[in-house]
């Protein structure tokens, strides 16, 4: 089997796998529904009280809710991801066999990701989506060109969401328990992607800063893609480097951690 197909495969087996939790995908598409909720009559009553909050008029904060719930999980914002097992076979050193299989450990992983990723965004994200749709005021584009840019912007948010996870995972190499990072990260992907609030409406230099780390990639990106508010290009251009910047900060710490693995560390 070519490399190339190889990745593919590994890719189809990720969907494969979460697509057989049918009940926890359900489970999971009402709790999203149930939070999008809880958030869209946050979002009304403050927006009510700013409009055109963080440059958004009521239609388009309703719309940013249900693009977060319906990402929330496709790029594990808050866990779900590969991480956590990754992080369990560095502990146990069964990940010494997978660095002497004939494939790369980044690019499997990255691939079983972007598997678990689409079937997460068309199994548990547009379904609560659809929901906030058709029973909310949303601001929806009509141009098919538009929607094309959001999902690149989706798909590169992917790739930057493993960058970052990957980065965590591989900490395991030194600290063995990975836990408090995987925390921290959570934290810090709620915060930093707009997830609990745009980042538009961050003040100051706060809102400089969170704007131009890579948690913001993940939703805050697609969001203004989709909405209007941003330079399709530009938002490519932004999410491609920090996707290469990741990947490529993620080879350097694996290198360390194989020669660690390979010397007996």
């Amino acid at each position: 089997m070519g490399t190339g197909r190889l990745y593919v495969a590994v890719a189809v087996g990720g969907f494969r796998r979460y697509a057989t939790y049918r009940v926890a995908t359900v489970a999971g598409v009402f709790t999203n529904t149930v939070f999008g909720l809880i958030l869209v009559y946050t979002y009304l009553a403050l927006w009510e009280e700013r409009p055109q909050l963080g440059g958004y008029d009521q239609a388009q904060a309703v719309t940013y809710v249900w693009l977060g719930q319906a990402l929330l999980s496709t790029l594990a914002i808050g866990g779900g991801g590969f991480e956590d097992e990754l992080i369990e076979r560095i502990r146990t050193g069964d990940v010494a066999i997978d660095l002497y299989r004939p494939a790369d450990l980044q690019l499997w992983w990255l691939a079983s990701d972007l598997g678990r990723a689409l079937f997460q965004l068309l199994g548990r994200g547009v379904v609560p989506f659809a929901f906030g749709a058709l029973v909310f005021d949303v601001a929806l584009p009509s141009d098919p060109v538009t929607w094309a840019g959001f999902l690149l912007a989706v798909l590169f948010g992917m790739v930057v969401g493993f960058g970052i996870r990957y980065l965590v995972a591989l900490s395991a190499f030194w600290l063995m328990d990975g836990t408090g990072v995987v925390q921290m990260a959570w934290l810090l992907g709620f915060f930093c992607s707009g997830m609990l609030l745009p980042l538009n409406v961050f003040p100051g230099l706060l809102g400089e800063i969170v704007r131009v780390l890579p948690w913001s990639s993940l939703l805050q990106a697609p969001a203004d893609v989709l909405l209007g508010r941003a330079d399709p290009l530009g938002t490519f251009a932004f999410q491609g480097v920090w996707a290469v910047a990741l990947l490529a900060a993620g080879r350097l710490v694996q290198s360390a951690a194989t020669r660690r693995v390979v010397q007996g560390g």
